[in-house]
């Protein structure tokens, strides 16, 4: 196989890994999260008690979630193929930003339904779990598209990791070129 065909190989294979990753990593946030109840009040729901703390725990654990699964898919995809290192990053930026899509796609269907929408049909002060959300985004954010800085998580993982991965992977791969040559490093002369 050409150099160029593996690297399209890898690089899709890549992708579709990091999709999966962000298919388990949307479990893991939704099983993570506790769903604050809200009261129903003349058809309209209400978070309660409100604050930002309540608010904010889906978004904290996306983000807590999205930079542990983005490491760990870069880690491994780049220590088990450590070759084509341009189209492996390239993957990684496209892969990671589709993974954080996904984890939030699965995420927001596992949970619970939008409590506005369930409000019509219920008595005042019943209680309603709020949907799994993150802060700034509404429920079908874009693909590829920063609704909320949050998505910025899944990537700042994944480029993390391979900010190291490669420093790491480059050494291994040299030590083990050069293993048996002894290259002589020459020092100009000044002047």
């Amino acid at each position: 196989m050409s150099g160029r065909v593996a690297a399209a190989v890898q690089a899709v294979l890549f992708i579709g890994a990091f999709a999966a990753s962000g298919a388990l990593a949307g479990v893991v946030w939704e099983r993570l999260w506790d769903a604050p109840d809200g009261i129903v009040f003349e058809a309209t729901w209400y978070l309660e008690p409100a604050g930002p703390d309540y608010a904010f725990s889906g978004t904290g654990w996306y983000v807590v979630v999205a930079l542990v699964a983005g490491a760990l898919t870069t880690l491994v995809l780049g220590w088990l193929w450590p070759r084509h290192e341009l189209a492996s990053l390239a993957a990684m930026a496209v892969g990671s930003m589709l993974a954080g899509w996904v984890m939030f796609a699965v995420g927001h269907a596992l949970g619970p339904q939008d409590p506005q929408l369930l409000a019509a049909g219920q008595a005042d002060f019943d209680t309603l779990p709020t949907d799994l959300l993150l802060v700034g985004a509404d429920d079908q954010p874009q693909l590829f598209g920063f609704d909320s800085s949050a998505f910025a998580a899944y990537p700042v993982g994944a480029m993390l990791a391979a900010v190291f991965l490669f420093l790491a992977v480059t050494g291994r791969r040299s030590r083990h070129a050069s293993a048996g040559r002894v290259s002589e490093v020459r020092t100009p002369e000044a002047g």
